[in-house]
């Protein structure tokens, strides 16, 4: 692996999964791999999961950790021929390739504007950090995908199915706010690359773009994707086809207790922060079945997994 922007980089999954479960067993086992390499995590968004899991990640492995909020440096330029008379002060050219020179992995983190779908969708801060750093790149959450969050999500139901092949559902939930398609498009990504029964669910206006679900099951009624589910993944997102926008929806989508009964004894997931009594029901996130802290910690055994599969070619 010589970069990690999305789950095309990742050719065999089951056995990243099988070095994942070693890793998870014995986290210091390989602690020299990294030994004199210095990875820079650079956020242009907030984190807690992903910032923390990566460097700790990245320690374990021996490695120095520079983390950097953007919003505190100069304003980067992603345009290519941009006459910068305006509010930037160094272009992404001079910024990737000076970065390159202290760090030996990127970690970049960057949300969607919500504006402009065909600017997201191209990925401009992600792909242009790409072609002009000299270092590989490690997606930490770009506009349109979360790789480490549903690789992370992945060896979560490794770990907890009781049957070769579970039913998983992914729901869209209720929302305050605006969010991202990210953590849902990288989920349905990942679930392709597995033998998984996988149920989308969502309100009408909500559906994620073609690029992603084409050939998944999509069901507008939640309460029949839940019957006989092994796994429900509750996350919100925002509208792909009116860009951005939360439609009129029924709060009722909210994941309740009586709904999980209708599954076979189903794992709830969801990748936080959540918000309680909203997304989800306090009885349903605080019961035996919530795996969602376990899911967390799984972050920082598959960015140990990646991050050494990176380090092995450098």
């Amino acid at each position: 692996m010589k970069q990690f922007l999305s789950s095309s980089d990742v050719l065999y999954v089951n056995s990243l999964l099988k070095k994942a479960k070693r890793i998870q067993q014995d986290s210091y086992g390989n602690n020299m791999i990294g030994k004199n390499k210095t990875m820079v995590l650079l956020f242009f968004n907030p984190s807690l999961r992903t910032r923390l899991s990566t460097q700790k990640a990245a320690q374990n492995l021996g490695m120095h950790v520079i983390t950097m909020n953007v919003s505190q440096a100069w304003g980067i330029e992603f345009e290519d021929g941009a006459v910068m008379n305006l509010d930037k002060a160094e272009h992404v050219k001079e910024a990737a390739a000076v970065i390159s020179q202290y760090a030996d992995l990127i970690g970049l983190r960057t949300f969607a504007g919500l504006q402009d779908r065909e600017a997201d969708y191209e990925e401009k801060i992600l792909n242009q950090f790409a072609k002009y750093a000299t270092v590989p790149i490690v997606n930490l959450e770009s506009a349109t995908v979360h790789p480490l969050q549903s690789f992370a999500d992945v060896f979560t139901i490794e770990t907890y199915k009781k049957k070769k092949r579970p039913k998983v559902v992914l729901t869209w939930a209720p929302h305050p706010r605006a969010l991202p398609q990210a953590v849902a498009n990288s989920f349905v990504e990942w679930m392709k690359k597995t033998d998984y029964e996988l149920v989308i669910t969502q309100p009408k206006g909500y559906e994620l773009s073609t690029q992603f679900t084409t050939g998944c099951s999509i069901t507008y009624d939640q309460q029949e994707a839940f019957h006989d589910a092994d796994f429900i993944y509750a996350k919100n997102w925002s509208s792909y086809s009116d860009y951005g926008k939360i439609l009129p929806t029924d709060v009722n989508w909210m994941i309740t207790a009586e709904k999980m009964a209708l599954t076979n004894d189903a794992c709830f997931m969801h990748c936080l922060p959540v918000r309680r009594n909203v997304v989800v029901e306090d009885m349903v996130l605080d019961s035996p079945n919530s795996i969602v802290i376990q899911q967390a910690a799984n972050r920082e055994v598959i960015a140990q997994t990646v991050l050494s599969e990176i380090l092995k070619n450098l």
